[in-house]
């Protein structure tokens, strides 16, 4: 604040020794240290509220910043979800006419796996001689189990894959605990 050295100090005390005196300098000089710590704190406080209505005001604007940015993410969200429901229902309203075109050059309603919904379903014996791969002259989609960590089935126009068998011969080749006879 003040730009004060040792020889103005020393040039204070003396006067301030002269004027009042020994005895009531010490009592001065704590008097002086009161006012000077009392007016550091007000100026201290002062400055700390001031820097803490700064911070304030700063994150006021960050808040408000935010709450743009939050906003045009839900209008982005809103415009991508109306979106993709019109997608949905052109969709959908595609496949219902498709299968009402088959529907009415067929004569018959089909299924959601494209055979006809009239014809009644066989019982699918333990091993089929030839799979079905076609259906009116289109191949036909099968659900097929996927094991792993997939959590839904696959539609694939290939046969499912049987489990395979170990053969007898592999187990007479070993001695039960996993290692080879050498016989």
């Amino acid at each position: 604040m003040f730009d004060i050295g040792f020889w103005e100090i020393l040039i204070i005390t003396l006067v301030a020794l002269l004027v009042v005196g020994p005895e009531r300098l010490p009592g001065l000089a704590r008097e002086i240290g009161r006012f000077v710590g009392k007016a550091r704190r007000f100026v201290n406080s002062v400055r700390s509220d001031i820097e803490q209505e700064l911070q304030t005001e700063e994150l006021r604007k960050m808040l408000k910043g935010q709450e743009q940015e939050i906003q045009e993410l839900k209008s982005m969200m809103q415009d991508t979800e109306e979106t993709l429901r019109e997608d949905l229902k052109e969709t959908e309203q595609t496949l219902r006419d498709n299968i009402d075109d088959v529907t009415n050059a067929t004569g018959k309603r089909l299924d959601p796996e494209g055979s006809p919904a009239t014809a009644p379903r066989k019982a699918s014996p333990a091993k089929p001689s030839q799979p079905e791969n076609k259906v009116d002259g289109r191949p036909r989609i099968k659900r097929v189990p996927v094991t792993g960590n997939l959590d839904a089935d696959l539609l694939t126009d290939a046969p499912p894959q049987q489990p395979v068998e170990r053969r007898q011969s592999d187990e007479a080749e070993t001695n039960g605990d996993g290692t080879a006879n050498k016989t």
